[in-house]
């Protein structure tokens, strides 16, 4: 089939993105949802699942997520939220036992700001 064969280019923040019909990612969108914090503390919701490719509510159920486990803290700031990335924060699996997520953080350029 045609479209098997097809790759569909999607820009995302001046990052061109391949996704073929049957994609899949090393990240899990917890993980591009932190990475993407990283780059825009300040973004809004629909804007940081826009980037990550999940629906609103997705992205929200995930940053609940991430504050629950302490990798972000949520700020109010007026009518918006901002969030800190936390430091030291481990990975869940054990194959990464021992280890943060500021090594992942650090590819991206993110800095964790709060421990």
């Amino acid at each position: 089939m045609i479209s098997d064969c097809l790759s569909l280019m999607k820009s995302v923040s001046g990052i061109v993105l391949r996704m073929s019909t049957r994609s899949w990612t090393f990240l899990s969108n917890h993980a591009h949802l932190l990475l993407a914090i990283g780059q825009d503390p300040t973004a809004r919701v629909r804007d940081l699942a826009d980037r990550v490719g999940i629906t609103e509510r997705s992205a929200q159920q995930i940053l609940n997520d991430l504050v629950d486990e302490g990798y972000l803290r949520r700020m109010r700031t007026g009518r918006r939220n901002t969030y800190a990335l936390s430091s030291g924060t481990p990975f869940r699996h054990p194959l990464e036992d021992g280890q943060s997520v500021d090594g992942l953080l650090a590819l991206s350029g993110a800095v964790p700001t709060t421990r």
